[in-house]
């Protein structure tokens, strides 16, 4: 019989002090010598008003330097391959574990990329027909819609003893649709928008915007080829004119002694316009682009981009195009009925991977689905699917707003998957603005008090409690509700939308009321964006000519960009400085004639230290300021042009307003930048270093100046703080009030509660959705308590 001691409990092992990630002195963008205690293994949420830095702190500092150091654990020549970010200006950053960012980034719009192909899911469906699909047609490439079948025979010479020549065979078999190339589309331009065939060459038939000018080399090398007849209308060119004007290879041509390259129309169309990015176009450039072009359902594979061959195996009656088209839900139930020992290990991972979408909200979507087409929030989701089923532990995830794009419905599914990733013994770090996630934190950090140079401290650290208690925006702010309006606008008249049926909408007919603000709700992937982007804001829609429609898309922006040059604000500005100074107005740009030429107008020299990290240096010549030294002799208003671009919006709005710097155009653009809530921004400030938030504001400000009648806002409050959705609400009713017809498709119970009338879109998601489920005034939808919606916003409102 044994018998037991007492024995004193261990010390502490030296590897348990680690329980914290501790930064010290971080000055990243506008953070000021910020220090944070971070918990490990626990949940904490970054809150603050937009652009107070909590990307800085959470992105641009800890998981930055995180994936610096993890790439430094390579060879030299391994780095060579990477990228090498600099290490983060802070002085000291301890007890980080391996970092994993799951961003709002949107996915490549590559035409090839789906779903499918950026979860694993179609590598292994690839693999599941090339085992089981009958009949067979060959290896997992064979069914995907990006190899190509590729046949080759001759002689190859082998180097080995003696040389001799042996005939030889290759042979591969691919998936892709030969038509369209796996794009599902092929793309058709309508010659009518391109040139009057009635008219000749040299009487200016070119129909293109800014091909009229018989001065424009493009237009003269046409005209003086000698491939066509200039003084001949098109229509009466002959068939090798025709061939020569409109297909051509690229040939070398005299015009004027001028050697240079002659094209047909279309592989210069093609390559002019429709290899650019539509949203970097000038609006005018932009609608002739959507006039001339129409893409149409590749017709030989009927928008499946894979081949007959591919189409024709089947497991059960099921091709692999039919499988892609499913709704991941229904999918992920035919996988589980296939019962093959020889595939069993594959046929449970294809189910994980499937059940996964199902889990975290998305199993409305179909594997065949354009990763380019996926909103912010859907992206950032499909690229959680990889980490939900994982192994790994003690990993730090980064994640930026998780809940954009979800209905209230759908928000506590999301927070069970952030708690269950940190359950696992996982740091789970949110940068997040709404209430329902900030509420399950075990740690919040509060940066502020403001944003961007009023910004860049912590204001709070502690627990929900404590900040809801504190003297601090977000605590102030935490617990805001809107109220339901007393009275709501009359409408003006109708929008009227028939049969509607686009994705998954059901032959809906809607009358969309004119003068009023016009909310449109439902559960994520219920139809709202197929209703309101499918059926208004075409070029045939109900809408008309009229609509002006502010998405998700992301803005562009390099280092060179700014707000003063993405708004159109410069242009007057630099007009302004040329005027009163007798110069050209090309000196005042740092991306032309004016540019200080040692940093080519960037204000920084960046050095590149191959496999290490680059250095950038304020140059030295121009001390950051960007312009050469006599550009900024000239002066406009007693400041030179450097000293404008430093100001922040509102400075400038009233130093242009007003005395003798008055501009007008300067002045209407800085107001609109105002009214979005951007006045604490700089002009200069560079584009890639605003936040996600600042950016959708920057693009409102910039679709404000357009003339329409409606607008049509998708989820304006993406990346708002609770204290900016009162101002964005006060923007709404202003464009209202001025006349305009506002349509915002959103989620917040703030703008719904602020509405004049709610269209609700469902029951559900996917098949199940695509009806409408109520029409009327947020107070008729509270009291009847018929939808997800009304249920959630009755409960928000308190009634």
């Amino acid at each position: 019989m044994t018998t037991r001691t007492k024995t004193q409990s261990p010390a502490p092992h030296g590897a348990d002090r680690h329980e914290l990630i501790r930064v010290h002195g971080a000055r990243v963008n506008n953070l000021k010598d910020v220090s944070v205690e971070i918990p490990k293994r626990r949940l904490t949420v970054f809150t603050g008003v937009s652009g107070s830095g909590k990307s800085s702190l959470v992105f641009d500092t800890i998981a930055a330097e995180s994936q610096r150091l993890i790439n430094e654990t390579y060879s030299a020549f391994v780095q060579g391959f990477m990228p090498t970010p600099a290490r983060p200006d802070v002085d000291v950053l301890e007890g980080l574990t391996t970092a994993i960012v799951v961003d709002q980034q949107r996915m490549g719009s590559d035409p090839r990329s789906t779903v499918g192909t950026v979860t694993d899911a179609h590598a292994m469906l690839r693999i599941l027909f090339s085992r089981l699909g009958t009949p067979h047609i060959g290896p997992p490439g064979a069914f995907s819609f990006n190899t190509a079948s590729v046949r080759a025979s001759g002689a190859i010479t082998v180097e080995r003893g003696n040389k001799k020549a042996v005939k030889a065979t290759y042979e591969r078999t691919g998936g892709m649709c030969t038509r369209c190339e796996g794009r599902g589309a092929v793309s058709d331009i309508d010659l009518t928008q391109l040139y009057d065939d009635s008219k000749s060459l040299a009487e200016g038939a070119f129909t293109i915007p800014g091909w009229k000018s018989d001065s424009f080399w493009t237009v003269r090398v046409y005209a003086e080829s000698g491939f066509v007849d200039p003084d001949k209308p098109i229509r009466k060119f002959t068939e090798q004119e025709m061939r020569d004007f409109l297909y051509r290879e690229p040939v070398k041509v005299k015009v004027d002694g001028v050697s240079l390259t002659y094209e047909g129309l279309i592989p210069k169309i093609q390559k002019s316009f429709l290899s650019k990015d539509k949203e970097s176009m000038q609006p005018h450039i932009r609608a002739f682009v959507e006039r001339a072009v129409t893409f149409t359902t590749c017709p030989e594979c009927d928008g499946t981009r894979l081949s007959e061959g591919a189409r024709s195996s089947k497991i059960k009656g099921i091709s692999i195009a039919d499988a892609c088209a499913m709704e991941i839900r229904d999918l992920a139930e035919w996988v589980r009925g296939l019962s093959e020992p020889s595939v069993a290990p594959l046929l449970t991972s294809l189910g994980g991977t499937l059940d996964s979408f199902v889990e975290i909200g998305l199993g409305y979507l179909a594997l065949e689905r354009p990763s380019g087409t996926l909103s912010g929030g859907e992206a950032q989701r499909v690229k959680m699917i990889r980490h939900l089923g994982s192994p790994l532990t003690d990993i730090t995830y980064v994640f930026d707003e998780p809940t954009i794009g979800l209905h209230p419905h759908d928000i506590q599914r999301m927070n069970d998957l952030l708690l269950r990733l940190r359950d696992k013994g996982n740091t789970v770090l949110v940068v997040e603005h709404k209430p329902e996630t900030i509420a399950i934190a075990d740690h919040v950090v509060d940066l502020g008090p403001g944003a961007g140079t009023a910004g860049g401290t912590v204001c709070f650290e502690g627990t929900v409690d404590g900040l809801r208690n504190g003297d601090t925006v977000t605590g102030r702010h935490f617990d805001d509700r809107a109220t339901l309006k007393e009275s709501v606008r009359k409408p003006s008249g109708a929008l009227e939308i028939r049969g509607a049926t686009t994705h998954n909408l059901r032959d809906v007919d809607v009358d969309i009321p004119l003068g009023v603000l016009t909310v449109v709700t439902g559960v994520a992937g219920s139809g709202k964006s197929s209703l309101v982007h499918g059926s208004l804001c075409t070029p045939s829609g109900a809408g008309g000519e009229g609509v002006v429609s502010v998405d998700q898309s992301p803005i562009r922006g390099s280092r060179r960009s700014n707000p003063a040059t993405y708004t159109g604000l410069l242009d007057p500005i630099r007009k302004a400085f040329a005027k009163a100074n007798g110069v050209k107005p090309a000196l005042f740009s740092a991306n032309s004639e004016g540019a200080c030429p040692t940093c080519n107008g960037a204000g920084v020299v960046f050095t590149d230290l191959a496999m290490m990290a680059g250095v950038a240096g304020t140059c030295e010549d121009c001390e950051g300021r960007r312009f050469q030294a006599s550009v900024l002799e000239y002066r406009f208003g007693g400041r030179d042009i450097s000293e404008v671009l430093a100001m922040s919006v509102a400075e400038a709005e009233e130093f242009f307003g007003a005395g003798e710097a008055r501009t007008l155009a300067a002045h209407r653009v800085l107001g609109r930048l105002a009214d979005v809530g951007l006045g604490y921004l700089t002009l200069g400030q560079p584009l890639n270093t605003l936040s996600g938030g600042e950016r959708q504001r920057l693009k409102l400000a910039v679709h404000m100046a357009e003339k329409g009648g409606v607008y049509v806002l998708d989820e304006p409050t993406t990346g708002l703080h609770l204290a900016d959705v009162e101002q964005l609400l006060g923007l709404l009713d202003r464009l209202v009030d001025s006349g305009k017809s506002v349509i915002v498709v959103e989620h917040h119970q703030a703008v719904m509660a602020h509405a004049d009338w709610i269209i609700d879109l469902g029951p559900g998601a996917g098949h199940d959705g695509g009806h409408i489920v109520f029409e009327g005034t947020p107070a008729d939808l509270v009291a009847a308590r018929s939808t997800l919606t009304a249920e959630h916003l009755a409960s928000y409102v308190g009634a």
